[in-house]
Order: C-alpha cells, then structure tokens, then sequence
C-alpha cells in the first residue's frame, strides 16, 4: 500500500520570508485555531534564538490573538535563525493490548471516565461492566516503557496501578477512554489535546466527529485522577510531517510485509512486539 503523509491536504503553510520556496511545515485549517494558536505550532517546529512574527502573503503581521486563524501562506521574519526542530515523536500505532499488566490499568480509566473524554459519548452500559466501542489508551506508548523509565516520567505519577508490578506507566494518570475511532486517530496524531490552551481539542485532519476547537469537559478536568498536563503533547506537523502508518490490514494480509515495507519500519516492528508481548510480562 503506498504510504500517506500528513502534509497531504493542508491548507495552511510555513515559510521563511528568507527562503519562500522551502515549506518548514503547516496544517489543515480546523475549527478553534486561533492566530495565537498558530504561533505556538510554530514555536514546536521551528526553533528561534531571536524574535520573530508571522506575515501572511499580503504583508499583513498576524497578531497573537484569539482571532481565527486563516487558510494561506505566511512568512517568518525574524533577525535571528531559523532551524526546523528535528525532534521526532515516539511512534505510536494503533496496538489494541490486553494482558494481565494492562487490566488494572483499564479498569481504573473504565471507572474515572464512563465515556469518551474526547466526544462525549457516553458508555450507557457501564453500570454492567460494558465497554464495547470504547477502549482504554494510553498516552504515553506503553512499548516505550524503557524510554518512560529512563527519563523518570514516573516522577509525575501520584497514583500508581493497583498491582505494583504493573509499572507507573500503566497509572490512570497515563490514560483516557476513548472511542475505537477516536483512539485511531490519537494513537496517529490525529487528535491531540492542547493543555495550554485550555485542553482545546486540535485535529490535524478534517475533522469527521465535530471535535475541533471544543474543550475537555470540566467535570474530567477537576477529577484528581485525571491524566497529567506533562504526558498530554501535540505532535510535530514540521515539513512533509510524520508517516501516516497502514493500520488497516484485513485478514490474510502480509502485515509484517506491509510494516517492513513502509516508513520506520525496524521501529514500528519493534513497537508491534513489544505492544503484543510486553502487557503480558510483569515487572520484577
């Protein structure tokens, strides 16, 4: 299958005023973006060592406000240099994981959440113990779990799984309820949650469910055992932006063909492994 990227269908584009044939990055222009949202994208994909601004193509300097943003093309200007941020952001796939590490971990986001955080949508059959269309993500990939520990991200959790061996980052405080749909698209980077900008609902694609630009609801907000600002990031959306990975594979398909044939594949298949194996394995 050839691979997507995400620059595809973008309406809104990056430039230095400087460099006006090299695109740095942009997006697709969804509901709730504002100027000021625009120049925060703009700080995480490219790094500044002076002040800058943004001109769109009339020569008009776009102000950080809350006025919406609009489709176009704009232009940094700055005395200082320019240099796209070449961070990439961990790989997450659409993994579904079940095991006896993750159990606690669902049940205690089941228990907080009872709907999507993100649409809404209730789980009206949660007083019987059903979830069906619903699932527990993670934010954090739980295949990074090295990457997690070695950088003391636990130190951000105040509240452990109920099984110790489980690990910190099977905390509630790494997790959300979400829709199967609406965890596809977080797990893509799709969706994101902007926690400073009042945990607005952003969407990198045309948004399908009338997400974009709402905000998470207070009630999940004020639960002391909801996620974490810290585990809670926007995606990069810099140059041609991130591979857009096959998570579609019917049955009979060459699914490690497929993986070992698209982008980062050595990563992605070591993700896959290790999202499919590690949930069964306790921590000693």
């Amino acid at each position: 299958m050839p691979t997507a990227t995400r620059s595809a269908g973008r309406d809104v584009h990056i430039y230095n005023v400087d460099d006006p044939a090299t695109v740095l990055g942009g997006l697709i222009l969804t509901n709730g973006v504002t100027n000021a949202n625009f120049y925060s994208v703009v700080e995480i994909i490219v790094l500044f060592d002076q002040d800058y601004f943004l001109r769109d193509e009339g020569g008009t300097t776009v102000q950080r406000d809350d006025h919406p943003l609009r489709s176009g093309n704009y232009y940094i200007h700055t005395n200082g240099s320019v240099t796209v941020n070449n961070e990439v952001p961990l790989l997450r796939t659409v993994s579904l994981q079940t095991g006896t590490r993750v159990e606690s971990f669902c049940d205690a986001v089941r228990d907080r959440d009872r709907r999507c955080v993100i649409t809404g949508r209730p789980a009206l059959d949660a007083d019987y113990g059903i979830y069906w269309g619903f699932q527990a993500a993670h934010i954090f990939p739980l295949a990074y779990e090295g990457h997690w520990d070695a950088q003391n991200y636990c130190r951000w959790i105040t509240i452990p799984p109920a099984t110790e061996s489980a690990g910190t980052i099977n905390s509630v405080q790494n997790g959300m309820l979400l829709d199967n749909t609406i965890h596809t698209l977080f797990d893509l980077y799709v969706i994101s949650i902007n926690p400073d900008d009042n945990y607005k609902i952003v969407c990198f694609r045309h948004d399908s469910f009338g997400v974009a630009g709402k905000y998470l609801d207070q009630q999940f907000l004020e639960d002391p055992r909801r996620p974490v600002d810290q585990l809670l990031l926007l995606t990069n959306m810099k140059g041609a932006g991130e591979p857009a990975f096959e998570v579609d594979f019917p049955p009979g398909s060459d699914m490690m063909g497929e993986i070992m044939s698209g982008p980062r594949a050595a990563e992605r298949m070591e993700f896959e492994l290790f999202s499919r194996l590690g949930v069964h394995i306790n921590r000693i």
